[in-house]
């Protein structure tokens, strides 16, 4: 899965990265780096939003050993699943030796039982968990395969396309 979108390295950004430092203008150098964040910003709201609508269908309920329904109980969780992934989602700007716009999945602000999830599900377009925590118990669920992986190609033309109105905006202004 390519858990990240980076739009850096290219001569262009790192030419352009050095005569910014040279000309010394802070204000440049932030407003390059506010543009670049909002190149970025339509495929992070996209992959934000597909995460947290995406549907996770399970294999439904079964009996237990007595032959009863299963019981449900409350979340393990303190934050709402999808909104948690979601939330993981984030965008970074360098201005350094390699500048750029990257859109990428933060493992840190995502659960430790959970950080794992979108790679699966973007894999195999299959979760597999406990059931409330029961590690005697699994579950599966079908989802989206691919479905990080089709939204980052379908993003990443208009990003290019934006870092490169970027790029030739600031080179006017340095000229």
């Amino acid at each position: 899965m390519a858990t990240s979108v980076q739009i850096l390295g290219t001569g262009q950004l790192v030419t352009l990265s050095r005569r910014l430092r040279a000309a010394g203008g802070p204000r440049l150098r932030q407003n390059m780096a506010r543009r670049l964040r909002r190149a970025a910003e339509p495929l992070h709201s996209d992959l934000q939003s597909d995460v947290r609508t995406m549907r996770l269908q399970s294999e439904g309920r079964k009996r237990n050993r007595r032959g009863q329904m299963g019981r449900g109980g409350p979340s393990l969780t303190t934050r709402p699943f999808r909104g948690m992934l979601a939330g993981g989602v984030r965008i970074s700007v360098r201005q350094g030796a390699s500048p750029g716009a990257r859109v990428w999945v933060d493992r840190s602000r995502i659960e430790p039982k959970a950080r794992n999830v979108l790679h699966q599900i973007n894999q195999t377009g299959r979760l597999r968990h406990p059931v409330f925590g029961n590690r005697k118990r699994w579950a599966n669920q079908r989802g989206p395969a691919g479905f990080w992986t089709r939204r980052v190609q379908a993003g990443t033309p208009r990003m290019r396309a934006e870092v490169e109105r970027v790029l030739a905006d600031v080179r006017r202004s340095l000229e």
